[in-house]
């Protein structure tokens, strides 16, 4: 049967009861899971890995079509394990369940529970298990968003938007940083929105002034899904002053044509998108700026991709993911005439990775000889003295990592300075200085 996230939180599992997550999708979700979690093992419950699990949980994402594959079939091996009796209970919670819900249930009478999104309070900070290493932490400060882009259906599935208070966010990354946390990840659907609904403007710099002011252990600030329309020149500019604030920034552009772009409906042209970069390149010449684009949405002539092929030449971004248009129930753009063939949107896809890889080379091989700060993540495997690492502009699961050959022995969270030796498509490497 579907219930609600409340209602979970109320089930009474048998004492003891070991149960496990399976996440999917983002770093978003991520937090969700924790945030799950957190209050079962506030309940009683024991956490343990999915392997281990007499319940578990399949933490789903729907934002595309792929992902609702992944997610679907995730749940058909979960219910295999229950029927072989591997375990006892199938709980399906997160986006998936949220939007189609009442449909799964039907679908699958196996799983003993449909369960949407946990609730982001304002003032709360919840209890939550880590599933990061210790290293490093997502702290998420807003949830859903303002902006009616005509691909998107988040804010079908995740509501009004909503920010946590300043003294919230403060609390919980102060409790991160007293537990030796190195590194913090802000994210959110549109961070660069945070504090709109509550203080009435753009108060992302406000906030990381704060966290700067409270931090001893966190060395990096690392800022994810930024919102090109809302970035404020008080935020770059803190950015650029902040030592602690990695000077990488995760801003999905989409689209550089001014007709798709007002089709997208992204509240901002192609004159302002590259005023934008421009203004951030300046204020941080060493900085990385990270974002994506879509491929083939309803109307893209050849004319609109080839304006984005020569934006990406002409501006040569550091890091660039690439997605084709998928159509989604309920958007602006599902209605929109003139569909593109899905081979045509692979093949621009196709075409568009290719040349970002060779100026992801280049902007590689520039780093041959010079020296970064890196984080330790692990040993590689099998290894006696190759770490695996990232520089401040490598976000974690997303980015490239360096390779690091040390003669003492490091362990994870540990800072070190790398002169770099080796440049690969998306990786480095190099020996500690």
């Amino acid at each position: 049967m579907m219930r609600t996230t409340k209602d979970f939180q109320k089930e009474r599992l048998s004492a003891g009861q070991k149960v496990g997550v399976i996440n999917l999708g983002c770093a978003r979700n991520l937090v969700d899971a924790q945030m799950m979690l957190g209050r079962l093992k506030k309940n009683g419950h024991r956490i343990v890995e999915a392997d281990q699990a007499q319940t578990v949980i399949v933490n789903t994402c729907s934002f595309i079509e792929e992902a609702r594959r992944e997610s679907v079939d995730t749940i058909l091996d979960l219910i295999e394990l229950k029927k072989n009796g591997k375990i006892k209970k199938v709980i399906v919670a997160g986006c998936l369940s949220q939007r189609y819900g009442k449909d799964l249930a039907k679908e699958f009478p196996e799983v003993d529970a449909f369960v949407g999104t946990p609730t982001l309070n304002r003032q709360e900070n919840p209890q939550q298990v880590q599933l990061t290493p210790k290293h490093f932490a997502y702290v998420k400060i807003c949830e859903s968003c303002f902006n009616a882009c005509s691909f998107c259906a988040i804010p079908k599935i995740k509501g009004k938007f909503v920010s946590r208070t300043i003294e919230s966010v403060v609390k919980e990354v102060q409790a991160l940083d007293a537990q030796g946390v190195k590194e913090i990840n802000i994210i959110g659907q549109d961070i660069t929105a945070y504090g709109m609904d509550i203080y009435r403007e753009k108060s992302l710099a406000r906030l990381l002034k704060e966290l700067v002011k409270v931090t001893r252990n966190i060395e990096w600030i690392r800022l994810l899904y930024a919102f090109p329309a809302h970035v404020t020149d008080e935020l770059i500019e803190t950015m650029a002053r902040e030592p602690k604030i990695c000077k990488y920034i995760d801003m999905p552009l989409q689209h550089i044509s001014d007709h798709i772009l007002e089709e997208q409906n992204r509240n901002i042209t192609a004159q302002g998108t590259m005023e934008l970069i421009r203004k951030i390149r300046q204020a941080m010449p060493q900085g990385f700026l990270r974002t994506t684009f879509i491929t083939g949405l309803p109307g893209e002539s050849e004319k609109d991709f080839g304006q984005l092929r020569s934006f990406v030449k002409d501006f040569r971004f550091e890091r660039v993911g690439v997605f084709v248009y998928s159509r989604e129930e309920g958007t602006g753009a599902a209605q929109m005439k003139e569909q593109v063939p899905e081979k045509t949107k692979k093949a621009r896809l196709d075409v568009l990775m290719q040349d970002q890889q060779v100026i992801s080379a280049g902007i590689q091989q520039s780093f041959v000889g010079r020296t970064l700060k890196v984080l330790i993540e692990e040993k590689e495997n099998g290894s006696l003295e190759t770490y695996i690492g990232r520089s401040e502009y490598d976000a974690p699961d997303v980015d490239g990592v360096v390779y690091v050959r040390s003669n003492k022995e490091l362990k994870a969270g540990d800072f070190v300075s790398v002169k770099i030796t080796d440049a690969y498509e998306y990786d480095l490497a190099g020996v500690v200085a």
